[in-house]
């Protein structure tokens, strides 16, 4: 390790990475640099560009990057979604946002051959076609990362870290860093690290401290001071509500919970909160979504909950706000509520991290991930102690009647996202005592226009292998199938699929010798349609909402969002009757809506037929409510 400096500059850190490289490698056609940075937050996306746009243009060596879920602004693909998008991604994320030239390169087929980008975890669906990415992709368990990268002999790390006074800290992204520290320690392979402090990562104490000397080399900055990558908000669907429901009956006073990112676990969140806080309504809406449900979990949260996650987002904030977040564990004699691996979220969530203080922050530890997704640790009889009745829910794209999960890839190979820790959770769930996995899966989905279910007889590319099979949930109930016989299982299954598909798929188990030939679905089932499920949402008014913990776009562009709901699914002729109604409807009614999508006052050309089709969206939307 070199003699740690500290330096305000990316330039100057930037040519002290390239001198020590340029003392280490050997002759041009040698010269190989192997890159590692954190998933997510952690990247220090400005010192990456520079170093990435350096090696490209002058080749002082060749780049391999390993890393996961580079993070990127979306884009608008159409004229009207970036009308409507692109105000929002300003105020959201910033104008100033260093955007990472290497997705950029990729996304345009321009990444230069001397230069390698390996994930293991990518953005969802943001690569499904595209070659490269999908070439790329490294498919692992989320602890098997660390060992991997120190058998491929990482020579740097660079990551986003967080300072407060003369203490430094890996605030969101212990994750991996730890580990691989610890691996390359073990191999006696030199590493540079680098840190670059950013002013608003939050400052994290616990495991996630690390000591200034640990660092070749520390950059300093006013240069980085850009808006950290938020997550926006997610709306809930009425789907996505009744599965959170049910998930949140399974969730045991005194347990331990982990959870993932998005709307099926902000769904579960705002079910747990509802019945710490309004207990006799929790238990209404049971008795309409889960009847058939033994012994549910329904009390209030008085000995709480403990958190141990991967992935540390908003929900878990909300349920320490609420009271419910509060049992703590001993960890080196520190009362501990949870214990996560790398951390993203919203503003509100990177603000209240920063905020934290006394017993909020010394309780909340992060650390690595081979801790947090695993038994991995010298006290390992205390951690199974810890993680009592624990529940760990993950998401699954489609499940198969013999209980295998298909999570991160689709049945042609293509990767939507990456095994992450999904498999590490299952399969500690089955090694802990009273513990439980629990795969939550949204029952149908829309392909090319038609309606698909995800509950499937067989599947080309399982995540979750059907011996591992535990819980499964869709919005039409619960299906516990740990243990059960094949054809048990399938008859589980099929109570909690779509009753648009039971049949073809019974049948397919018959073909198969996989069930009895009289055996017949029960009538409690023959009902798991949308329309049930909607006439149940209207039994119980204001328990769906679309965005229960708020939304990051405001009141106009959330009535312009439903408005323009429909307008991707009109086919020609349809656009063209929009267009011709929308010359009947005041323009002077909709002039605030207009302003906001730049089409205010006169147009010429495409624009007045575009404008002409929002004012009929704007008229029949306006109509429905």
């Amino acid at each position: 390790m070199d003699a740690l400096m500290t330096i305000s500059s990316l330039n100057e850190a930037l040519t002290r990475i390239l001198q020590h490289f340029s003392q280490k490698t050997g002759s041009v056609t040698e010269k190989r640099v192997r890159l590692a940075t954190p998933l997510g937050l952690g990247k220090p996306n400005q010192l990456l560009n520079l170093l990435y746009n350096k090696v490209k243009t002058e080749q002082p060596f060749a780049l391999d990057i390993y890393t996961a879920l580079s993070l990127d602004i979306p884009e608008a693909k159409s004229d009207v979604e970036a009308r409507f998008l692109n105000p929002f991604l300003d105020r959201h994320f910033g104008k100033d946002y260093p955007r990472l030239q290497y997705l950029i390169d990729i996304e345009k087929g321009e990444l230069p051959p001397h230069i390698n980008l390996y994930e293991f975890y990518v953005s969802a669906g943001a690569f499904k076609d595209n070659a490269y990415m999908q070439q790329h992709y490294r498919s692992m368990n989320y602890t098997h990362v660390a060992s991997n990268l120190a058998r491929e002999g990482i020579d740097i790390i660079v990551q986003l870290i967080a300072r407060r006074g003369d203490q430094y800290s890996l605030s969101v992204n212990s994750d991996l860093t730890l580990d691989v520290l610890d691996e390359l320690k073990a191999r006696s392979y030199p590493v540079y690290l680098v840190g670059v402090v950013h002013p608003d990562l939050p400052f994290l104490g616990n495991d996630a401290l690390i000591k200034a000397e640990d660092f070749d080399l520390i950059v300093d900055s006013p240069e980085v001071n850009h808006t950290l990558f938020a997550l926006p908000h997610e709306a809930l669907t009425e789907v996505d509500t009744a599965i959170g429901l049910h998930a949140s009956a399974l969730v045991k006073d005194g347990g331990t919970l982990q959870i993932g990112i998005g709307s099926l676990s902000d769904s579960i969140v705002k079910s747990l909160i509802l019945r710490h806080q309004n207990n006799d309504v929790y238990q209404e809406l049971l008795k309409t979504f889960t009847p058939r449900l033994e012994a549910p979990e329904t009390s209030v949260f008085k000995e709480g909950l403990y958190g141990t996650s991967e992935l540390v987002m908003d929900g878990f904030m909300h349920l320490r706000k609420q009271g419910i977040l509060t049992r703590t564990i001993l960890d080196n004699g520190r009362p501990t509520y949870i214990h996560g691996a790398f951390a993203l979220g919203s503003k509100e969530f990177y603000r209240w991290l920063n905020e934290l203080c006394g017993e909020d922050l010394n309780g909340f530890c992060m650390t690595r991930v081979s801790k947090v997704n695993d038994l991995y640790d010298p006290d390992e009889m205390s951690l199974r102690k810890q993680r009592v009745q624990a529940r760990f829910f993950n998401t699954a794209m489609q499940m198969t009647l013999l209980g295998a999960a298909a999570s991160e890839t689709l049945p042609d190979g293509r990767v939507i996202s990456g095994v992450g820790g999904q498999y590490n959770f299952v399969a500690m769930a089955h090694e802990l005592s009273s513990a439980h996995s629990i795969l939550l899966c949204r029952s149908t989905s829309y392909r090319d226009g038609k309606r698909l279910s995800n509950i499937v007889w067989n599947h080309g590319n399982a995540t979750i292998p059907r011996h591992l099979r535990d819980v499964v949930i869709t919005e039409y109930g619960i299906a516990f199938v740990r243990g059960l016989s094949d054809a048990q299982t399938i008859a589980e299954l099929l109570n909690i699929t779509d009753s648009e598909f039971q049949e073809e798929l019974l049948q397919t188990a018959r073909d198969h010798l996989k069930i009895s030939l009289d055996y017949r679905i029960p009538d409690f089932a023959r009902h798991n349609t949308p329309a049930t499920l909607n006439a149940m949402f209207k039994q119980h008014k204001g328990f769906y909402e679309a965005f229960p913990f708020g939304s990051d776009f405001d009141e106009q562009e959330l009535r312009l969002l439903q408005a323009l709901k429909g307008l991707k699914d009109l086919s020609l002729v349809g656009k063209v009757g929009a267009a011709i109604s929308g010359l009947k409807v005041d323009p002077n009614h909709y002039e605030h809506d207009l302003s906001r999508l730049g089409l205010e006052g006169q147009q010429t050309g495409k624009d007045v037929v575009l404008k002409s089709v929002l004012l009929h969206q704007f008229d029949k939307f306006e109509k429905k409510m």
